[in-house]
C-alpha cells in the first residue's frame, strides 16, 4: 500500500505536467473526482456534511481493522476533485498516520491560485472533518 508521502508526491507529478495552465489543471482536477466511488445516498445526512463549504460536502467514515475508510461526495465537481485528492491521500490509513500527515503537495501544485479562497476554506473545513472523525476513533478505537 501506498504511504501518504508516496501518494503526495505522485499527485505532485501529476500536477507538474500541466506548468500552470489553470484551464487544463482544473479539467484534470474534476476528472479525479470523477473516480470516487459512489456514496450512498443514505450517508449524505446533516451529521456528514462539512460545515464551512460553499458547496454541499459529506464525509462519511468508517473504522475497520484499525484503519480509517472514508466515503466522500460532493456536488460540485471541482469540489469532488479536491476531495478525491485527500481522499486518495487518507483513505485507508491508520488514525495516526492521518494525523501525522503533513499536506504538503497543496503549496506545491499552487493551490491557492487554482481554486481561491472561498474553496479553500472549504478545503481546509474537508481536511479538518477527516482529521476530526481520525482522532475520534484513535480515541475510541473499535468501540
Amino acid at each position: 500500500m501506498s504511504t501518504p508521502t508516496d501518494i503526495q508526491n505522485e499527485i505532485i507529478e501529476n500536477f507538474s505536467l500541466f506548468e500552470g495552465d489553470m484551464e487544463q489543471t482544473l479539467m484534470y482536477l474534476m476528472d479525479l473526482g470523477k473516480k470516487l466511488p459512489a456514496m450512498p445516498e443514505e450517508h449524505k445526512i446533516e451529521e456528514f456534511i462539512v460545515k464551512g463549504c460553499q458547496s454541499k460536502v459529506w464525509v462519511f467514515p468508517k473504522f475497520k481493522d484499525g484503519k480509517v475508510q472514508f466515503e466522500v461526495d460532493s456536488n460540485t465537481e471541482i469540489t469532488k476533485g479536491l476531495l478525491y485528492l485527500l481522499w486518495s491521500i487518507w483513505n485507508n490509513q491508520t488514525p495516526e498516520t492521518i494525523l501525522s500527515t503533513e499536506l504538503y503537495f497543496i503549496d506545491k501544485i499552487g493551490m491557492s491560485r487554482m481554486i481561491g479562497t472561498q474553496r479553500s476554506n472549504g478545503f481546509t473545513a474537508m481536511i479538518q472533518k477527516m482529521k476530526a472523525f481520525a482522532t475520534l476513533y484513535q480515541q475510541h478505537g473499535n468501540s
